[in-house]
């Protein structure tokens, strides 16, 4: 796939903020021997990956408005684009270093997504796609996701709320009506890239609650353009503001969503 100007614009921001955290993973590494942990250290690379991806967004489209995890919500003077920005999206990964981990963007134009990039700076494995040119991996693989139509031979992701939050409960009751029906269920810690890996094909599909809209944005355009089929549990595009994310090809979708969906009542 020849990079688009703005897809360069994505990668080189992606890149910057993502050797960033490349070295400062390492350096979480040895921290891990410390009695204080690198609790704070983490936080801080995640604020110095905002800082990086916020200035060099902002400089290559300097009227554009931006939704960012740790920032908020910024409005441009252009009101038309948006990026959705998620600097760390793994941070518990990273903190207890394990490298499952990324930087993810979206651009969304007139409130629908156009483009979307996932990073991840230990295996620099890049996902991408732009809206009607199709998804690729490291801008040379076209991503496709699985074939498989039943989920007894499939193997879907998710993520696990943490107790006595809302989702809680609910994925309790989901839970063993998946895995008494999925070939298996796996949980990596980090939606933007079992949304990329759902893509590519790696998990047949993917299904969690209480995400953020920076969690998932450009997971949902590079599922999409790599063939798949991605909603909210009710069935419905409102992903971002729902929170909730049910994805995978034609079946798998409709079969997950019906589980999911019969598991909530």
């Amino acid at each position: 796939m020849p990079a688009s100007a703005l897809m360069n614009v994505m990668l080189a921001a992606a890149r910057k903020a993502g050797r960033s955290l490349a070295r400062d993973f390492g350096e979480v590494e040895q921290l891990q021997v410390s009695l204080k942990g690198p609790a704070n250290f983490v936080s801080a690379a995640d604020h110095r990956a905002e800082e990086i991806l916020h200035a060099e967004l902002t400089r290559a489209r300097p009227g554009y408005g931006l939704l960012m995890e740790e920032r908020g919500e910024e409005q441009g003077a252009d009101r038309t684009h948006r990026w959705i920005v998620d600097p760390l999206d793994g941070t518990t990964n990273f903190l207890h270093a394990i490298p499952i981990f990324a930087v993810s963007i979206a651009l969304e134009r007139e409130g629908e997504l156009v483009a979307g990039l996932i990073y991840n700076p230990v295996s620099q494995e890049t996902f991408a796609a732009e809206r009607g040119n199709g998804a690729y991996l490291n801008e040379r693989r076209r991503l496709r996701v699985a074939a498989r139509t039943e989920l007894s031979a499939s193997v879907i992701g998710t993520g696990i709320p943490h107790s006595g939050r809302p989702e809680h409960e609910l994925f309790l009751k989901e839970l063993p009506v998946l895995m008494d029906t999925a070939a298996g269920v796996r949980r990596f810690g980090a939606a933007s890239l079992d949304l990329a890996w759902t893509a590519a094909g790696r998990l047949d599909g993917f299904w969690e609650r209480n995400l953020r809209a920076w969690d998932v944005a450009a997971g949902i355009i590079i599922l999409r353009e790599a063939g798949g089929f991605v909603t909210d549990a009710d069935g419905k595009d409102k992903m971002l503001e729902t929170g909730s994310i049910v994805a995978g090809n034609e079946a798998i979708h409709r079969q997950l969503l019906k589980l999911v969906r019969t598991a909530a009542g």
